[in-house]
């Protein structure tokens, strides 16, 4: 008997497919509904910011399963900065981080230098980045100027159709969105 065959699996494994062939997926993230998509991919995250009204400029944040997932960011860092960055993942925290190699598309980066970007708790982001092999886009579900979507219900309302896939799920524990502090001024960006 093959033990991945449960229904969560089914599930990650369709939002993965729907990932890999260019569409935008909904899921459950520690306090709010998550939006994703292939940070690689223009055509995707432009469908992204266009069903949720968002200007490219403001840049997006990313989502791992591990700190091998971004690696390639965390080489840059002092041992300081490496050591302040580390000690909150997994976790709750995105941290803005540099990317010296230039590797992030402008597409998630808009007008910044840097990239925002989590290495998550969550059991279902974690299997979710996992089973995809790589991070992705994680922004709030909801269009703008609306409050984020906290029940798979308001994700159906307000994108519909315009979803390649929806993962169920449950929230995590959070009561609001994730921490966003910036590593380089130590300013907190999003309490």
């Amino acid at each position: 008997m093959n033990v991945n065959l449960t229904p969560d699996w089914w599930h990650i494994n369709q939002s993965v497919r729907a990932i890999r062939r260019g569409g935008v997926i909904a899921y459950p993230t520690e306090a709010v509904w998550g939006l994703g998509c292939d940070p690689f991919n223009e055509d995707a995250v432009s469908h992204l910011l266009a069903i949720k009204r968002r200007p490219m400029h403001k840049g997006l944040v990313l989502v791992a399963a591990d700190l091998q997932q971004i690696d390639f960011l965390l080489q840059d860092l002092s041992d300081d900065e490496y050591t302040k960055v580390t000690a909150n993942w997994p976790g709750p925290y995105t941290w803005i981080l540099p990317d010296k190699r230039g590797l992030i598309p402008h597409w998630i980066k808009g007008k910044h230098d840097a990239v925002a970007v989590r290495v998550s708790a969550h059991k279902q982001v974690k299997r979710l980045t996992e089973a995809y092999g790589s991070f992705i886009v994680s922004t709030s579900a909801n269009p703008a100027a609306h409050d984020p979507a906290k029940d798979s219900l308001r994700v159906k309302t307000y994108f519909g159709e315009k979803l390649d896939y929806l993962l169920p799920g449950e929230l995590g524990d959070l009561a609001q969105p994730t921490q966003i502090r910036d590593l380089k001024s130590d300013r907190l960006v999003r309490a």
